[in-house]
């Protein structure tokens, strides 16, 4: 499929997103462009990759409103009805709708493509690094949520339960996606550094919190 094919899919599935927010639609162009990053020298295909990384969201508003539970499940039924109502390739839909279906590492579920496992990654890049950061304090902001209170301690993370201070959803979650726990190479090799450069800021945030710097 060609560029312009792309850019009208956008257009398309825009108003299904939020403007802003961590889930907005600029976290599925991210996943996008790291899922071709990703694909560089691999045997994928691109049309499912490319559609996947930018339609694996599209539920994601209604789950937050609590229309769905699993915005995974809900949008591989919504990508595959748009796909059909597009010149996208017939036989390419299934294999969209898989990648999206099992995106959610928290689920569990098993990537039985090359291209449903640089979706799982390229989606969990975006969890480490420093637009993280910023994602995780708008969040915490927008929920009214403190940034740290140090007599408040970290909790096991859920993904339907929310952290109780912005800084322990480092701890809680985001210093858990562990760069071995990717399926790709080249995911681990990028994730490696994002990782690093999460804790250091994490070590960093708690020396000045301490009047240590």
């Amino acid at each position: 499929m060609n560029k312009k094919f792309f850019e009208e899919l956008k257009e398309k599935i825009m108003p299904f997103f939020d403007k802003s927010g961590s889930h907005a639609f600029d976290h599925s162009e991210r996943v996008c462009n790291l899922s071709l990053k990703i694909a560089e020298g691999e045997d994928v295909d691109l049309d499912v990759l490319r559609a996947a990384a930018l339609l694996h969201d599209i539920a994601r508003r209604k789950q937050g409103k609590g229309e769905v539970v699993c915005h995974a499940e809900d949008g591989s039924e919504m990508a595959k009805t748009i796909l059909m109502e597009t010149k996208f390739p017939k036989d390419k839909i299934e294999k969209v709708c898989h990648a999206i279906t099992v995106h959610r590492y928290s689920k569990g579920l098993k990537a039985e493509s090359k291209e449903a496992e640089i979706l799982q990654d390229a989606d969990r890049l975006d969890a480490l690094g420093a637009i993280t950061i910023a994602r995780i304090f708008d969040y915490g902001g927008r929920m009214d949520r403190i940034i740290y209170d140090p007599k408040i301690k970290p909790t096991g993370y859920h993904h339907n339960k929310e952290s109780n201070t912005s800084f322990n959803h480092f701890y809680e979650k985001i210093l858990e996606i562990k760069p071995e726990t990717f399926n790709t190479k080249k995911a681990q090799e990028i994730a490696k550094e994002r990782y690093d450069y999460v804790k250091g800021y994490v070590e960093r945030f708690l020396k000045e919190w301490n009047g240590e710097l």
